[in-house]
């Protein structure tokens, strides 16, 4: 699915291992305790940072997993046909990561042999503040972290781009159905 949410396939396909000396502690929730979203996320994020170097996550065909895509916000400031609904509901901001907890999150992966992050959405740009998360995990850059990279719509890349590259963003994907002004406004509905 496009926002990822870690689910295996209808066949019941295996979830992630770790490998290496240090596995996560007991605390932390298993996959098959049946957490889902948000309180997943949270325990997940209570990991404890710096563990062995050896200990990488593994998928179930022996890959060492290394890319993380995290979705910081549903929000959007388009209304894409194929994506929103006109009246879009949201979900409730407590049912949210807050940034502090993503950029822990994140941390955790890091810290499991993560060397990618993406951060996208909904488009990434409209949550508040969002420009301190990359900060935070652009200081992680050359400790661990190899590249942190965006997907946005582009609609606030003049505003952000001189932080985005500040805070270490080297590549940005643009999703963009079309230079037509007419198609782009009927496909976004609101977009110019």
């Amino acid at each position: 699915s496009r926002c990822g949410n870690g689910e295996g396939s209808e066949s019941g396909s295996e979830t992630p291992r770790l490998a290496g000396p240090n596995p996560l502690p007991a605390s932390v929730p298993k996959p098959a305790a049946r957490l889902r979203g948000v309180e997943y996320a949270r325990a997940m994020a209570q990991v404890t940072i710096g563990r062995s170097p050896n200990a990488v996550m593994i998928d179930p065909f022996g890959r060492a997993i290394t890319y993380l895509r995290v979705s910081v916000t549903d929000r959007c400031d388009l209304r894409c046909v194929y994506c929103m609904a006109e009246d879009m509901h949201f979900l409730p901001k407590r049912d949210l990561l807050t940034l502090e907890e993503l950029d822990r999150l994140c941390g955790a992966f890091v810290g499991l042999g993560t060397t990618k992050l993406r951060l996208t959405g909904g488009e990434p740009l409209v949550r508040r503040n969002v420009m301190s998360l990359f900060r935070s995990l652009g200081a992680r850059l050359g400790s661990g972290l190899q590249e942190m990279t965006l997907t946005t719509n582009g609609t606030q890349l003049t505003k952000q781009a001189e932080g985005l590259f500040a805070a270490g963003v080297r590549r940005v994907n643009v999703s963009l159905d079309t230079l037509d002004p007419v198609k782009f406004g009927q496909v976004t509905r609101w977009g110019k």
